[in-house]
């Protein structure tokens, strides 16, 4: 009995062991995936504080390009209003394109072709077409437009150019006249001036004081007689007096003498290159 005793302990003690081992092992597979469990928690913790982190800067960034997109739409729709477009759709980077490669136009072209007034006060006292003419009672054409203006009134150049002629001209009556050529084959006269600030050959810009009003030639009192001519043709000056950068197209359907297509075909090349001037305002004083 004591034997059996012995061996039915021994028995036990070695199952009891193995299950002591066994569950052992068990809570040492338990502690190991709950640290597993508590570092992933720890790991993903860290994952969201970052993703936290990165979304806090894309939303610092995106309010950054959203104040950067307002700020660089402002100027494009001002630009809009200055060439008297309407305003279309979004501004995107193809419409500032398109509205540059308008804007780059319309100053070549303005800068080029007389436009706007030779004086600052605009008053007129006779037109251009058929008259009698005010001293010799002789009717003929007139081929410009006469402007009030007393004698010592600045007279300005209505585009860029060279001056063609700067002296008394005896022959036509404008008395001291400056005849000034401009692209594409354009001309601006500027007749019964009291003096010419200019000689013939100066180049000339837009703008650019070029002589002082007067009653030389054959002239009943002080004015201005002006004049817009296209290959030798007299035009009349009205709708160019008239063409500005917020009315462009006008002139084009009021001017039909003129093969306006081919003219704004001759551009130059990739004016994208350079600069626009800073502002719309600059723009739109760059063609006065």
């Amino acid at each position: 009995m004591l034997l059996a005793s012995f061996f039915i302990s021994n028995a036990l003690l070695v199952q009891t062991s193995d299950e002591l081992n066994s569950l052992s092992a068990d809570h040492q597979q338990l502690a190991d995936l709950y640290t597993d469990v508590v570092d992933s928690r720890e790991s993903v913790r860290t994952e969201l504080d970052q993703l936290s982190d990165n979304l806090g800067e894309l939303e610092q960034e995106r309010n950054i390009l959203q104040r950067l997109s307002n700020e660089w739409a402002q100027p494009v729709r001002q630009l809009e209003a200055v060439m008297g477009l309407e305003p279309i759709g979004p501004i995107t980077v193809a419409r500032s394109q398109e509205l540059q490669k308008l804007a780059y136009e319309r100053l070549f072209m303005l800068h080029g072709i007389p436009n706007g007034s030779p004086l600052e006060d605009v008053t007129l006292t006779d037109r251009f077409g058929q008259r009698r003419h005010p001293v010799t009672g002789e009717k003929k054409h007139h081929n410009g437009l006469d402007f009030r203006a007393a004698t010592g009134t600045p007279v300005y150049a209505t585009a860029d150019g060279a001056v063609e002629y700067s002296g008394f001209h005896k022959q036509s009556g404008y008395g001291n006249l400056i005849i000034i050529n401009h692209n594409f084959g354009f001309k601006s006269y500027y007749g019964h001036l009291k003096k010419a600030s200019v000689r013939s050959g100066h180049l000339i810009e837009k703008g650019q004081l070029i002589g002082y009003s007067g009653n030389s030639g054959i002239s009943t009192g002080p004015h201005l007689h002006y004049e817009v001519r296209y290959l030798f043709k007299p035009l009349n000056p009205v709708p160019f007096l008239n063409w500005s950068m917020d009315n462009y197209e006008q002139i084009f359907t009021q001017e039909k003498g003129i093969q306006w297509d081919g003219l704004k075909e001759m551009l130059p090349l990739s004016p994208l290159e350079q600069p626009l001037p800073s502002s719309p305002e600059a723009i739109s004083s760059a063609v006065k």
